[in-house]
């Protein structure tokens, strides 16, 4: 058990099922203060996506001055993109980060001619690279009413084909790749350097 203690007044405090419990924000400013921001980035890219803002955290913050971990805290809060769609795309940004991967542009549009030909979860578009985080939601739980794993299997490749036909590079990778920092990088770096010859 971890014992994290520090102050907290009615304002942090709200009620949920009959429970009082600390707030969304003050939740997240504590998880932010205390856990690796490979841990928390995704917990606050998530409250964001509930309805948090930034502003409510900073807010909270000024009221924090001097506890322990708010330098680690205030970093995460800078890192933090509702455009992240999942705990894997959050704690991507934040490994691409630490192994010195110029920050991507989430959620990443192509359009050509008006069109919108496809999104990628990464876009580097002075590397004319995209980079797909690849979770198992994507081919389960996110399916669309009466589509089938095989279903988006093919739609992705089709969208694919249309991105590297307008001469994209395309990098994918999973959990398990991101315990292997050195050999995405690496990935991702020829696939700059193929993009940058083809510009």
């Amino acid at each position: 058990m971890h014992l994290h203690a520090a102050p907290l007044t009615e304002i942090d405090i709200c009620e949920i099922d009959c429970q009082r419990v600390t707030t969304l924000g003050r939740t997240v400013l504590d998880l932010l203060r205390t856990l690796s921001m490979e841990r928390s980035v995704p917990i606050g890219d998530a409250a964001l996506r509930l309805g948090l803002t930034v502003e409510e955290l900073a807010e909270i913050a000024g009221r924090c001055i001097g506890w322990r971990g708010m330098l680690q805290a205030r970093r995460a809060m800078n890192f933090l993109d509702a455009r992240s769609e999942s705990a894997g795309e959050s704690y991507s940004r934040v490994l691409l980060d630490r192994i010195g991967i110029p920050a991507p542009i989430p959620q990443y549009e192509v359009w050509r001619r008006g069109l919108l030909v496809g999104r990628a979860d990464f876009g580097w578009e002075e590397f004319r690279t995209l980079g797909e985080f690849d979770g198992k939601e994507k081919y389960g739980k996110l399916l669309r009413p009466g589509q089938t794993a095989a279903d988006a299997v093919f739609e992705e490749k089709r969208r694919e084909d249309a991105l590297r036909d307008l001469g994209w590079q395309i990098v994918r990778w999973m959990w398990a790749d991101l315990y292997h920092p050195a050999e995405l990088r690496q990935r991702l770096q020829r696939a700059f350097d193929r993009g940058l010859r083809a510009a």
